[in-house]
């Protein structure tokens, strides 16, 4: 069994993009849908730094063609500010944000945490256990919202099939067989972030997540490093361990076919869209809208 493997960007709105991605005189209230079209997946970012209104979801769904997916940033206040403790209403208040309107457009969540935060094993698990697994627990969680939402709970989830989370660690005392025995009790992925400080690859859920900043060590992808990911991505979604993928604990026994959502991010952000497209054209894989 193959599974799917979806290329894309951390968000769309770049203005380097304008001149090597976007063609010339392209309105920017069209970059989503011309960038949709290609990609197979983008990261909102902006889930990030704010809640977003149900109405701004559901504008980027009608911008999107079918069988495209956002993933979404988790709020920096579970993140960030709070740093995973206390967090089960500012999980429930970013829940009834709007997310749901995303419907069938609705990919994995990113937890992504800061690179000074280190492994509290106690915390941690905490943490994972709020983390809704389907549609109806996310509801439920939801609907716990307060009123330092501001606006009324979003709790339709028509379209939504299903509630996948990924985690991205950037503190060296995370890499330990017991922080992988956490997220695989939980199916939360861990975030392959591809850097000299976290170059690990190891899987954890029934899907993997990538964002990929630069070949470790350097700021960009030449062809070979963009090769080779292509590669790591064909083994992920054909059932296989990615050869020569740095890995914390042993490589899996029998790896499962896994859903592949990878992302161009950060480092090489120019060149995110024609990385993207380059794998994509070494997979043979089309945008959803081509």
């Amino acid at each position: 069994m193959t599974a799917s493997i979806r290329l894309g960007t951390a968000g769309w709105v770049f203005e380097p993009w304008r001149k090597s991605f976007y063609p010339d005189g392209l309105p920017h209230k069209q970059e989503l849908a011309y960038a949709a079209a290609r990609l197979g997946n983008i990261e909102i970012n902006a889930t990030f730094h704010s809640h977003q209104k149900p109405a701004s979801f559901a504008g980027w769904v009608a911008q999107t063609p079918p069988g495209f997916v956002f993933t979404v940033k988790g709020h920096q206040l579970v993140t960030h500010l709070k740093r995973l403790k206390d967090v089960e209403i500012p999980l429930a208040n970013f829940f009834a944000s709007g997310v749901l309107a995303l419907g069938d457009r609705l990919g994995p969540f990113c937890w992504q945490l800061p690179g000074n935060l280190s492994y509290d094993a106690a915390r941690l698990e905490t943490f994972l256990a709020l983390l809704p697994k389907t549609p109806a627990e996310l509801v439920a969680l939801a609907g716990r919202a307060d009123d330092r939402l501001k606006t009324p709970p979003y709790l339709d989830a028509t379209g939504v099939a299903s509630v996948r989370h990924a985690i991205e660690v950037r503190h060296a005392s995370f890499a330990t067989p017991e922080f992988l025995a956490q997220l695989r009790a939980h199916n939360v992925a861990l975030v392959a972030a591809d850097t000299a400080e976290w170059p690990y690859f190891d899987q954890t859920a029934d899907f993997a997540y990538l964002r990929l900043q630069g070949a470790p060590g350097a700021d960009s992808y030449g062809a070979a490093e963009r090769n080779q990911r292509a590669s790591w991505l064909r083994d992920l979604a054909e059932g296989r361990s990615p050869a020569g993928a740095p890995v914390i604990g042993p490589p899996e026994t029998v790896p499962p076919a896994r859903d592949v959502h990878a992302f161009f991010v950060s480092t090489d952000k120019e060149h995110a869209p024609h990385n993207a497209r380059a794998v994509m054209a070494t997979l043979a894989l089309r945008g959803p809208g081509e």
